[in-house]
């Protein structure tokens, strides 16, 4: 059975299980009824039952609450058990799925989820006084609330997160949705215990993420490692000790890499541009500054972005479904997956610092072919505004902008400047300077976020990619636009006929029968490209910290 790490002890969570009076009432029948495993409760049902009832009084199921609303679920689950124990059978001894569930409960500090919030010592502690001369029905009554309140309060974290994430990122709109149905797993547990598996995230990124912080947490009591990590000196001229200090760290943080025989790279280059692959850094093969200064990071902190990165997949929907895209904005690639396998991948463009990405969950509506594209208020006030004043009708017949007003009718340029531009619409008709490309595949939400074509081809090439002005450029927009349309959509569609109607610069929409499901994720720790490794990206919009700060108070 596997210990709380050493990190994660030493902290002071208060009791929140409620503490039970009542006098106890002499000459109650013993209960007549068997538990749901057929075996008989020497204690009184009806006494049970009866405090249950008295503490824990029915609610409203037509009501909907919150799953954050422990009370009401822990309420509603004795309810739907009428009012019988759940953890509890004869002669007042825990039942095997109040051991399973323990034996699981100690196992959430691999979800970076200290165990002590759902106060796990006192459960165990209380579990190995039950069944003695001295245990009342008291006792049974607290521990069963005990184990079901830290049953629902574990789920909620695993389900939906421990952070409300609009207290860590302002920018996360990433709707979950995974439904919840804990209540009436606990009312079945007395049959057959309800694994927390099924409340963790089936996102396969999870199951990499919770492997590695193990990995990592591992690591934190290798005192030769932590040594290394100390003698590591940040410098343009590193020394043999330098070098060879990091080449043990690489093999620690990176046990499964091996350099392959006659590489045009030494087995040295190798083991650096792997390192420099797996965490986010340019691909030099040597121990540049920015390679050593990432190799003295202590442990602790790596572990931490892991255990933050799992709290951010743990926001999202639990489960995918069989099609979807996925873009990670700090990765800067898309993906769209059929049946867990990758059908597309391609690198994207993402918004600059400066005008950041949110993430988001919607379904791709339509694709549209020659877009036009209409001015954004943000884009009109920090890039149009500035062109009018500098050129006026210059500027805005340079970027191809037609002018309109409220209405819809044209309106001559020459009227346009700095004090009315607000009053009217700006439009770039389709072509081939449109900021659109030539294909556009809508997402309707709030944010006017969707994945579009670029006349910027060479922005691709670069290694940094946060340059659009929020929304996604995708690398092959005529490539995802035949695949989604002949191969999702099945209609008869090929890449001649796509080029057919381009060329004809004429505004075509074609509407999708399949809403596929589109995840614009911050993700700073992710999958590589054969799903069996985590790479540790660049935190481009610099998330990380806060969200550490906020899981770490939580504990």
């Amino acid at each position: 059975m596997n210990k709380t790490p050493e990190f994660l002890k030493n902290i002071q969570v208060p009791l929140f299980y409620l503490l039970i009076i009542g006098v106890f009432i002499a000459g109650c029948n013993t209960h007549a009824k068997k538990n749901k495993l057929g075996k008989p409760l020497s204690f009184s049902e009806e006494e049970f039952s009866g405090r249950l009832k008295t503490l824990y009084p029915a609610v409203d199921t037509q009501k909907k609450a919150g799953i954050g609303n422990i009370d009401y679920n822990l309420k509603l689950a004795y309810q739907l058990n009428e009012y019988l124990p759940i953890w509890m059978q004869g002669s007042f001894t825990p039942t095997k799925s109040a051991s399973d569930f323990i034996a699981e409960l100690e196992d959430v500090w691999q979800d970076g989820i200290n165990p002590e919030k759902y106060q796990l010592t006192e459960l165990k502690k209380r579990m190995g006084k039950m069944g003695g001369k001295e245990t009342t029905t008291n006792d049974a009554l607290a521990l069963d609330t005990m184990l079901t309140r830290s049953y629902l309060a574990v789920a909620k974290d695993l389900l939906l997160g421990v952070i409300v994430p609009r207290k860590a990122d302002s920018l996360w709109f990433h709707a979950n949705d995974s439904s919840w149905a804990a209540p009436k797993m606990l009312a079945d547990m007395g049959t057959k215990y309800l694994s927390l598996n099924d409340f963790r995230s089936t996102f396969p990124t999870y199951s990499l993420l919770r492997r590695e912080f193990k990995h990592y947490h591992d690591l934190l009591a290798d005192a030769n490692l932590n040594a290394a990590i100390g003698k590591v000196v940040v410098t343009k001229t590193p020394d043999t000790n330098d070098v060879a200090n990091s080449i043990y760290i690489i093999q620690k943080e990176l046990p499964w890499y091996k350099p392959e025989p006659n590489d045009s790279l030494d087995e040295t280059a190798q083991l650096f541009s792997a390192y420099q692959y797996y965490f986010g850094l340019r691909q030099t093969g040597k121990a540049d500054t920015t390679t050593l200064k990432k190799l003295s990071m202590p442990t602790d902190t790596l572990l931490q972005v892991v255990g933050a990165n799992m709290e951010r997949v743990r926001w999202m929907q639990q489960k995918f479904g069989n099609l979807y895209v996925l873009v990670n904005v700090p990765l800067m690639e898309l993906f769209l997956r059929q049946n867990g396998a990758d059908s597309m991948h391609m690198r994207v463009v993402v918004g600059k610092p400066a005008r950041q990405t949110p993430s988001l969950f919607a379904t791709m509506a339509n694709v549209v072919i020659n877009p036009r594209w209409g001015v954004p208020p943000t884009i009109l006030k920090q890039d149009v505004l500035p062109g009018i004043e500098k050129t006026g009708k210059k500027y805005l017949a340079k970027k191809g902008l037609k002018v309109y007003d409220r209405n819809g009718k044209p309106v001559n340029a020459a009227v346009v400047n700095a004090n009315n531009y607000r009053r009217y619409n700006y439009q770039q008709s389709p072509g081939d300077d449109n900021a659109l490309g030539y294909v556009k595949f809508n997402l309707p939400n709030p944010f006017d976020i969707y994945l579009h074509d670029t006349p910027h081809r060479g922005d691709f090439g670069k290694r940094d990619r946060a340059l659009s002005s929020g929304c996604i450029r995708v690398q092959q927009p005529r490539e995802m636009a035949v695949y989604i349309l002949a191969g999702i959509e099945k209609r008869n569609f090929t890449r001649g006929k796509l080029d057919s109607i381009i060329e004809k610069h004429k505004t075509q929409w074609q509407v999708l029968k399949n809403k596929i499901p589109v995840h614009i994720a911050y993700i700073t720790a992710f999958e590589d490209t054969t799903n069996s490794h985590l790479r540790l990206l660049n935190d481009v919009y610099h998330r990380d910290e806060k969200l550490m700060t906020l899981l770490a108070k939580s504990r």
